[in-house]
């Protein structure tokens, strides 16, 4: 894929490997938009990165979504790759119920729906184009999970499911359809759970991450596991996802 002269949307580009694929966008000389829910963050990755456009959106809601998707196109005529990436991680113990799953954010909503609906507005356009792409994040929990956080877990499995699908209904098209699949990151997805876990591992940088994504980018790669995040996929392939599960949670 050619990786410059592109116009980017990155959802959840303001922090963590969102931002890092932003300054690696920018710096290859693409036009990026991103967006993102808090704008004490956006305003931050606008002072670092003056040339971003930047747009206050919380992509967990229906509206939102497809207020952002009309400004956009409206305003980005050439926009030609969409970067889900925006997502939340929770901590949630079912023998509590409903406790704790209805009290807090949505992770389906912001990790599921939002990446389905985002490439729905935006694939009608892409087909317009010479050369698109939809980059969806995932996890290399999507293929071996961590039991604390089913519905991440659950979701970052739906996101590569997705991704398999989309990438098979648009072959033949000018849309290409990629997947990142990051390790553990050092990043505010978890709100602090590491911490109060006592957790030493924060994980790799959010840069890596990035990198790797550039280059499988570049490579027309269009399933990319970074780190340890390869030999969780590779477990499902070999058998051995079992043992390795049994071994991720041990608590």
């Amino acid at each position: 894929m050619n990786m410059k002269g592109n116009t980017v949307l990155i959802t959840g580009g303001a922090t963590g490997i969102g931002f890092s694929l932003t300054e690696h966008f920018v710096k290859a000389g693409n036009d990026v938009i991103v967006c993102g829910r808090r704008q004490e963050k956006l305003r931050e990755a606008k002072s670092r990165l003056p040339q971003i456009h930047t747009r206050e959106c919380d992509v967990s809601k229906d509206k939102e979504r497809g207020m952002l998707s009309d400004w956009v196109t409206s305003n980005f005529k050439d926009i030609n790759i969409l970067v889900n990436n925006a997502g939340i991680q929770r901590m949630l113990d079912f023998k509590k119920g409903t406790h704790e799953l209805f009290g807090g954010e949505d992770e389906i909503e912001t990790n599921l729906k939002a990446y389905i609906h985002m490439s729905a507005y935006f694939i009608p356009d892409f087909l317009k184009r010479k050369e698109s792409a939809i980059i969806n994040v995932s996890s290399g929990l999507a293929f071996v999970p961590l039991a604390v956080a089913p519905v991440y877990c659950a979701t970052k499995a739906a996101v590569h499911s997705f991704s398999v699908s989309l990438r098979h209904q648009l072959r033949g098209t000018t849309i290409k359809v990629f997947e990142i699949i990051p390790p553990r990151v050092d990043t505010e997805l978890d709100k602090g759970a590491r911490e109060r876990r006592g957790q030493q591992d924060r994980g790799i940088p959010p840069s890596e991450v990035a990198i790797a994504a550039m280059k499988a980018l570049e490579n027309d790669e269009y399933e990319v596991a970074v780190g340890q995040a390869q030999s969780m996929r590779m477990a499902v392939a070999s058998g051995n996802a079992d043992q390795l599960f049994q071994n991720m949670n041990r608590w």
